[in-house]
């Protein structure tokens, strides 16, 4: 049963990043070229997110899935040098390619070379990722 959920959920987020345009390159480097020919219609797409997961948050406080496991807890609220640092190099990353790791994986189905190329850049980065961060915590624990 959780598998048959997790399909229909990935299958569903699959449909959504469709419908969004998310896996459209030229379109979220539209959204991220704000002095240029800036499309705002992803800011749907944004807000499409946060608010459910905002009411989801609120909604799961206390209680437990019920195919098994437990709910994340919240996020750390305090910013941090790795939240800066992490979200500054995801930035880069989806202002340059213009993809993140969900339309990523939908793009190599459609995306030629370009896509499985950036799929495998976006695994090495994730495995060079831990590395980089134990350093970025010794030099700031040093300072």
């Amino acid at each position: 049963m959780r598998a048959l959920f997790a399909l229909f959920s990935g299958g569903l987020f699959g449909a959504g990043l469709l419908v969004s345009g998310m896996v459209d390159t030229a379109k979220v480097q539209g959204w991220l070229d704000v002095f240029g020919d800036w499309d705002p219609t992803l800011a749907f797409v944004l807000g499409g997110a946060i608010i459910p997961m905002t009411i989801a948050w609120r909604f799961t406080m206390g209680r437990a899935p019920k195919l098994g496991g437990s709910f994340p807890a919240p996020p750390e609220p305090r910013i941090g040098h790795n939240l800066v640092l992490g979200s500054v190099l995801f930035g880069a990353g989806w202002g340059l390619a213009g993809l993140c790791p969900g339309p990523a994986m939908a793009s190599l189905t459609f995306a030629g070379w370009s896509g499985p190329l950036f799929v495998v850049s976006m695994i090495a980065g994730m495995l060079f990722a831990p590395p980089v961060r134990s350093w970025v915590d010794g030099v700031a624990a040093s300072s």
